[in-house]
């Protein structure tokens, strides 16, 4: 069974988080370092997607500065979202090629993590035909607890998943979020009626993670990260 590296970053920067995803992604289409599963939590930041129109965003620039809101356009699927504390954010950065050349399938398997991870704390998360991420609630009344939106490149994988846990949901409406303007969103605390904490969650989802992609997961500090990296940069390329 192939490993996987799981690396909680903490909270960083969406610009920083990117970064390193380039990084690993580099190494990783090199051969040069194992599949790895990055976790954070971003600052308040709203992405807009390859897909994504802008008139979906309902805020003004001085808006988003007044509430300490970054922008980014980014290279990943899917419209608009929004990203900021007391959500998880994982990013697998996978060699698809080893595992299974399918884009459609890589993306039921976030969702398959997800709905297993909601799971364990007593909540039955589906997905809904037509409406990529994790959803709750009757048809009439569905709430969004997941997002998904990736990128992927000779079948590595980038960009992954935001799952709400104790968000703040009002900074949603900033926005029309993935672009589905009749469903609002939800997290975990406001379904359970009660505090939950990111640590509770994180290790729940990652080993879900691994185990739907068929790996082992194996914790690594950021630092042995980085070091695993700077040793992959630092390899001659092959002709």
């Amino acid at each position: 069974m192939n490993e996987i590296l799981v690396t909680d970053l903490g909270l960083v920067s969406h610009a920083e988080a990117y970064a390193l995803q380039k990084r690993v992604v580099a190494a990783r289409k090199a051969g040069a370092i194992d599949d790895v599963l990055l976790l954070c939590e971003h600052p308040h930041v709203i992405t807009q997607g390859r897909n994504g129109k802008r008139e979906h965003l309902l805020a003004s620039e001085h808006i988003l500065r007044q509430k300490g809101v970054e922008f980014f356009e980014t290279s990943r699927g899917g419209d608009i979202t929004y990203h900021g504390p007391g959500q998880i954010v994982a990013y697998p950065l996978l060699n698809l090629g080893a595992i299974r050349r399918d884009v459609v399938w890589y993306v039921r398997m976030l969702e398959e993590a997800m709905i297993r991870t909601t799971a364990e704390f007593g909540i039955e998360a589906k997905r809904v035909a037509g409406k990529t991420g994790v959803w709750v609630g009757a048809e009439s009344r569905e709430e969004k607890l997941a997002a998904i939106g990736v990128h992927i490149s000779r079948w590595v994988t980038s960009h992954g998943l935001a799952y709400n846990v104790s968000t703040d949901l009002r900074y949603f409406d900033l926005i029309v979020p993935c672009g589905i303007a009749d469903r609002k969103a939800t997290s975990l605390e406001k379904l359970l009626g009660r505090d939950v904490a990111k640590d509770d969650v994180k290790p729940r989802l990652a080993h879900h993670l691994a185990d739907v992609f068929g790996l082992r997961a194996r914790e690594a500090a950021r630092e042995a990260l980085l070091e695993r990296l700077e040793a992959a940069e630092a390899m001659p390329v092959s002709a």
